[in-house]
């Protein structure tokens, strides 16, 4: 059976709760809307095959709670991971401020050569902007990272910074491409992952379902 995937990347959305992660992630899977908003319970993922530069990129998208009570569980993942998304809402300085909190957990538990990007989500609601383009500009660059502001209503800008993490994740990994490419048994095993990360029950990762 011919491998369907070059290698394997994973992806991380983090962020505080309600910014519209869950969202990001089921425009850019599914393609799929869905307003409702039911919280993240610990760590949730989808996948996706993107082809960049004629190699089949499998990216495995993980979706994380923002409430305080799962971060322990969710930093579990950061060093399982070679890009992250740091989401913002634009309709709330709250969530913008706390950028910087996200970003030094990353700093702090994830690996060295991880890839972010920041994302200024929910820009279809321009009349209750409270963070200016502005200010997620410069922030991005203050970090060093690149910055799109999105929104998964519209689907403005969701395929363009998925694949720019994607992108920038394949480049720096160029190097150790033989080492990550999958093989058709590199599926992730989730039993294993929850046995080893030691995740409780009513906290485990699973495959969602896209309700918002």
């Amino acid at each position: 059976m011919a491998k369907q995937y070059d290698v394997l990347f994973r992806l991380l959305l983090l962020g505080d709760s309600g910014v519209g992660k869950t969202c990001l992630l089921c425009r850019f899977t599914d393609n799929e809307f869905h307003p409702s908003h039911i919280s993240t319970i610990g760590v949730d993922f989808k996948m996706k095959t993107l082809e960049i530069d004629g190699i089949k990129v499998r990216i495995q998208i993980w979706d994380t709670a923002g409430q305080e009570r799962y971060q322990t569980i969710t930093k579990q993942y950061y060093r399982r991971a070679q890009g992250i998304f740091l989401v913002y809402d634009i309709t709330s300085e709250r969530s913008f401020q706390h950028i910087m909190k996200w970003a030094s957990d990353v700093d702090e538990y994830a690996p060295d050569n991880i890839q972010r990007i920041l994302i200024g989500n929910k820009s279809d609601e321009e009349e209750k902007r409270q963070v200016a383009t502005e200010q997620g500009n410069k922030l991005a660059k203050d970090y060093g990272m690149d910055f799109f502001e999105t929104s998964a209503f519209t689907n403005h800008n969701i395929t363009e910074s998925f694949t720019r993490l994607a992108e920038q994740v394949l480049s720096a990994n160029k190097k150790d491409l033989d080492l990550l490419r999958a093989s058709v048994t590199d599926e992730l095993n989730l039993t294993a992952l929850e046995e080893e990360e030691g995740i409780t029950d009513g906290a485990a990762a699973s495959q969602k379902s896209c309700w918002c």
